[in-house]
C-alpha cells in the first residue's frame, strides 16, 4: 500500500496562532487527491486518535479546487509554554506521512 507521503506532494504542519496547529496535505495529481479522500484516512476521527483531542475540536477542509486538505486543531501545549518542544508547530505532521493509503 502506499503512504500518504509517496502520495502528497507536500505534508506540513504549523501554528495557526499559539493556540491552534494547521496541517496541509497537497497533491500535485488528482487521481492521488481523490483517492486518499475515497479512503478515508484523513478524517476527524483519525486526528482525533492520532492527537488525543475531542473529534469536534477537530476542523478537516477539502479544497477541491487546489487539490488540498487542511486540518485544525487545537495545539495540545500552548507555544512557548515551558513544555513546548515545537515552538512553531513544524514538526507535528510526523505521524501522517508514514500512513498506508488502501485502494
Amino acid at each position: 500500500m502506499p503512504t500518504l507521503g509517496e502520495m502528497a506532494t507536500l505534508i506540513r504542519s504549523k501554528n495557526a496562532g499559539p493556540f491552534n496547529l494547521t496541517f496541509d496535505i497537497m497533491f500535485e495529481e488528482e487521481e492521488n487527491y481523490q483517492k486518499v479522500i475515497a479512503s478515508n484516512v484523513l478524517t476527524k476521527e483519525v486526528f482525533s486518535s492520532i492527537y488525543v483531542i475531542p473529534v469536534e475540536e477537530v476542523l478537516l477542509v477539502h479544497h477541491d479546487a487546489a487539490r488540498a486538505i487542511k486540518v485544525s486543531i487545537p495545539r495540545p501545549i500552548f507555544q512557548c509554554d515551558l513544555e513546548d518542544g515545537d515552538a512553531y508547530g513544524g514538526q507535528q505532521y510526523g505521524p501522517l506521512v508514514s500512513m498506508e493509503v488502501p485502494a
